[in-house]
């Protein structure tokens, strides 16, 4: 099996020197993927998908140690503002993790993606308006690149693919290998940030 081809921060060549403008690019790619899952099949389809499953992964372990903790210190009403974008996520996660067990060929997959792409785009929708707009407003330019290199690590540390057995200590809402990723992924992010 080849290499599994992610999109990654710096593969048009933007500098990603703002965590907003990275993440706001990540939800392009995520909806990009979305679509080469759809139109594609078999083997194709899984490796979009599997794709698919890294990318979201890596996407929400970032939003997870970078951008919710700064929007719970920094914003009014921060707490539920990240109450309400864990209690998205959280289906996602379980929409997902059914997903990873579902072969791409099944009938019941193509069903439980479109939900999933529903439920994505609505929480991608809600962290624009919610956080990202009030991210940049409440930082400055160091604060904002830090918090995009900090995501850029994340990208670069993070598995090809979901490892069983790699879990942390942390609790996670995902169960099996969507979890160990999400994991894996968020000790890429708390080490880049020095907290690891």
């Amino acid at each position: 099996m080849s290499e599994l081809k992610t999109p990654h921060a710096g593969d048009d060549r933007s500098r990603d020197d703002d965590v907003v403008s990275l993440l706001m690019r990540q939800h392009g790619d995520i909806r990009n993927l979305f679509d080469e899952v759809e139109r594609s099949k078999g083997e194709e389809r899984r490796d979009a998908f599997r794709r698919l499953v890294r990318l979201l992964a890596v996407h929400e372990a970032a939003e997870e140690e970078v951008v919710h903790p700064f929007v719970r210190r920094s914003i009014e009403g921060g707490e539920q503002v990240v109450k309400d974008r864990l209690a998205e996520e959280k289906s996602a996660k379980e929409t997902l993790s059914t997903l990873d067990d579902t072969d791409t060929d099944d009938p019941k997959f193509m069903p439980q993606l479109m939900m999933l792409r529903r439920d994505v785009q609505e929480h991608a929708r809600a962290e624009e308006r919610y956080e990202f707009t009030h991210i940049r407003r409440s930082t400055d330019a160091t604060n904002l690149a830090a918090m995009a290199k900090a995501v850029k690590a994340a990208e670069a540390m993070a598995p090809t693919r979901p490892h069983p057995g790699v879990e942390s200590g942390a609790k996670n809402v995902a169960l099996g290998p969507v979890a160990a990723l999400m994991d894996r992924t968020k000790d890429a992010v708390r080490k880049a940030m020095g907290n690891g």
